[in-house]
């Protein structure tokens, strides 16, 4: 059976607290386990929340500001102590490739999993196949990168319509593959189902990147360091408020609204779900520690089509 969820392994700005730990966010979608900016504490995390080394086949950093990349050195060392026997790939900003290193090999251990780097330059896809990853640069006091997760847009086989036409068993998947079984086209028993859409957005003010990146998410996932009253001080230091993570999200048409990245100044998280609230009337998840978020079911509506 497939899954698609969100395993929220921290949810704090800067540094932990008695009841946030630092950054962390699993992504499990189908056969892929993607990891997004481990904290420190993410391996301890990863074991509360039951993650295994072995779910993980990408790492995904969007900076290297510690709190979002200081888990490294435990998880690839996981890696190899598990004797993880698939490749994982890890994607950074190229500019602290320097970093990356350094943590990759920070203390001696038998380095025997197979980690491949993929540094980032420019924008654009990064990795494809079954599903296509993006990075956008963001707008941070150090080079930050978002990353958004396509699925392509596809058909929905309906099963009346197959019996309709004597069409079961191995010639459904040949149809499928092929467009076309004898006079029978793949349109005559199907309709559109619209590939889902993920989007990751971490420490940035707003900028083009921050839409790009959101545009139709079946899930956003994304920073709210601060409250509106602070809205100066997010500007200054490269964040976003709730406030306007939340109107990201109604501009372009997001379906689900994920807000984490707190400040230690906020002891009451439920501001944040009130300040969203007023500008987006989607789903909205004000993320805990060792939360699972599901993915949103697909959308009903034919590809290419926004839901009202």
């Amino acid at each position: 059976m497939s899954t698609r969820e969100l395993v929220v392994l921290g949810t704090a700005s800067q540094v932990p607290t008695r009841h946030r730990n630092q950054n962390g966010y699993l992504l499990r979608w189908d056969g892929e386990g993607i990891l997004f900016d481990p904290g420190e504490g993410t391996q301890r995390q990863m074991l509360r929340a039951g993650v295994a080394a072995t779910d993980i086949t990408r790492i995904c950093i969007t900076h290297f500001h510690g709190d979002h990349s200081l888990g490294l050195p435990g998880v690839i060392q996981r890696l190899s102590l598990d004797k993880v026997q698939h490749p994982v790939h890890a994607h950074f900003p190229a500019s602290g490739a320097h970093y990356f290193d350094r943590m990759r090999h920070a203390t001696a251990f038998f380095e025997q999993a197979d980690l491949r780097e993929h540094p980032i330059a420019e924008d654009g896809p990064i990795a494809a196949g079954k599903l296509t990853l993006e990075a956008r640069r963001l707008s941070h006091p150090v080079e930050a990168f978002g990353y958004r997760l396509t699925e392509p847009d596809g058909r929905t086989m309906l099963p009346d319509r197959l019996r309709e036409r004597g069409i079961s068993g191995p010639d459904v998947g040949r149809l499928q593959r092929e467009g076309r079984l004898g006079d029978v086209r793949i349109e005559d028993v199907s309709e559109p189902r619209r590939g889902q859409r993920f989007a990751f957005v971490m420490d940035t003010r707003l900028c083009d990147a921050v839409y790009a990146l959101a545009e139709d998410a079946d899930m956003l996932v994304i920073e709210a360091t601060f409250l509106a009253e602070d809205t100066k001080l997010a500007r200054d230091f490269g964040h976003l408020t709730a406030q306007q993570a939340a109107r990201v999200a109604a501009e372009s048409g997001v379906r689900q609204l994920v807000l984490t990245h707190f400040s230690q100044r906020y002891p009451d998280p439920a501001r944040f779900l009130d300040e969203a609230k007023a500008e987006f009337d989607g789903e909205i998840v004000v993320a805990e520690d060792l939360e699972r978020v599901p993915v949103p079911k697909r959308r009903s509506s034919p590809a290419g089509h926004r839901e009202p």
